[in-house]
């Protein structure tokens, strides 16, 4: 029995620009890749730049099993004002002069908030409160007040200091967990030194196994429409891989179960030529289908 092969599914690993939502950016893939079947994996606020997922065709059914929670940042911190958004877009509410920060103080304060913390996400976050998100909220003229959640800081480093007048910037490097925002880290940041804090620049460079080294500009893209994973090897890159015979290949096409072997979290099933059939989880007595990657056809 042969399979239904997903042709042209895959993902585009995009460097979006600044100024662009993620939606922008999808419309763009689709008239790239001249198809409507695209989606993203893990939005980037407008002001962001950097890595950003988007599926195309099949692979669009892959973006929620995908195991995002690692991230990884630059970013410049401006401390000596704080504003509405946490960012550069937002509205100075607070400055005091930085001039007298130490690059001591800075590290002491940047340790604090490293490792396991507990972590008050930005108003203008997609957070939802009483059915809107936050930033919706915001714009608004509501005044929102986020609670306190964990979030793993895994790594908060120090590039570089400049001095502006009466500001310090910071470049940093910033490795955390998903749901972690790193304007969030700027403003605390600036709070703890006592001059406020917020963003002037923020780029992704990694989520989970994707990263820069695979990405394209929308230009590149526009002039040669490409993906940067085949199917195949977007499942082998984000997924731990569980070896099928040919006989269980087939079983799996047309959503039967196998015997767990005791892996956890969903997985991948690779046929004897190296094809990704489906994706699996266990339960009890089962390995399951949870997305099948070639269906029976």
């Amino acid at each position: 029995m042969g399979f239904v092969e997903p042709e042209g599914a895959g993902l585009v690993i995009v460097d979006k620009p600044a100024g662009m939502t993620s939606h922008d950016v999808v419309a763009r893939c689709r008239r790239a890749m001249r198809t409507r079947r695209v989606g993203h994996a893990g939005t980037l606020d407008p002001m962001a730049t950097g890595v950003l997922i988007i599926g195309v065709e099949r692979a669009t059914k892959l973006l929620g099993h995908l195991a995002l929670t690692t991230k990884a940042y630059t970013a410049t911190v401006r401390l000596g004002a704080a504003t509405t958004t946490d960012d550069a877009e937002g509205e100075v509410v607070s400055s005091a002069s930085a001039a007298v920060v130490d690059e001591d103080a800075v590290l002491a304060g940047i340790a604090a908030l490293t490792g396991d913390i507990e972590q008050v996400p930005s108003s203008v976050s997609a957070i939802k409160v009483d059915g809107k998100r936050a930033h919706q909220l915001v714009r608004e003229g509501v005044e929102v007040k986020l609670a306190a959640r964990p979030v793993t800081v895994s790594s908060f480093a120090a590039l570089a200091f400049h001095r502006a007048g009466a500001f310090l910037d910071v470049d940093v490097a910033v490795e955390c967990s998903s749901g972690t925002y790193v304007r969030a880290l700027a403003r605390d940041l600036g709070t703890a030194l006592g001059v406020g804090g917020h963003l002037t620049a923020l780029r992704r460079t990694r989520v989970g196994p994707y990263d820069l080294s695979h990405a394209v500009t929308l230009d590149e893209l526009a002039e040669s429409p490409r993906l940067s994973y085949d199917i195949d090897e977007a499942v082998l890159a984000g997924f731990t891989r569980r070896d099928v015979t040919a006989e269980q290949a087939v079983d799996l096409s047309l959503g039967r179960w196998l015997d767990p072997i005791g892996i956890r979290g969903v997985y991948a099933a690779i046929d004897p030529d190296g094809r990704a059939i489906a994706l699996l989880e266990e339960s009890g007595r089962r390995a399951a289908t949870v997305f099948v990657v070639r269906p029976a056809g």
